[in-house]
């Protein structure tokens, strides 16, 4: 549980700094971070990260199909959450169930 904890922390940091460095390359009109890579560490699991960032940096708070991608990513994890409770954890039920 230990190290689930530290995964999180160090994902969520981590997606918090690229994204406030996205934002500054877009300040400075250089080469950005592609938006699906922002995605892909959101959804294993840097969402806190991430909106932390998009709030106080301001980052793609502007742009809807962002925004519709970040809420849809939150939607499926809140999903498998609430599953993971509802099925006490089996991971091979949840599965079937998101994938019939």
């Amino acid at each position: 549980m230990e190290i689930l904890l530290l995964y999180f922390l160090f994902i969520n940091i981590f997606v918090f700094i690229l994204a406030g460095y996205d934002k500054y390359l877009a300040r400075k009109n250089k080469r950005r971070i592609p938006e699906n890579t922002l995605f892909l560490l959101e959804a294993i699991g840097g969402t806190i990260g991430l909106l932390l960032a998009m709030l106080l940096f301001r980052h793609k708070t502007s742009k809807p199909s962002f925004i519709i991608k970040f809420s849809i990513i939150i939607f499926i994890q809140i999903l498998i959450a609430v599953l993971l409770l509802i099925y006490k954890n089996d991971i091979f039920t949840i599965a079937h169930f998101l994938t019939s």
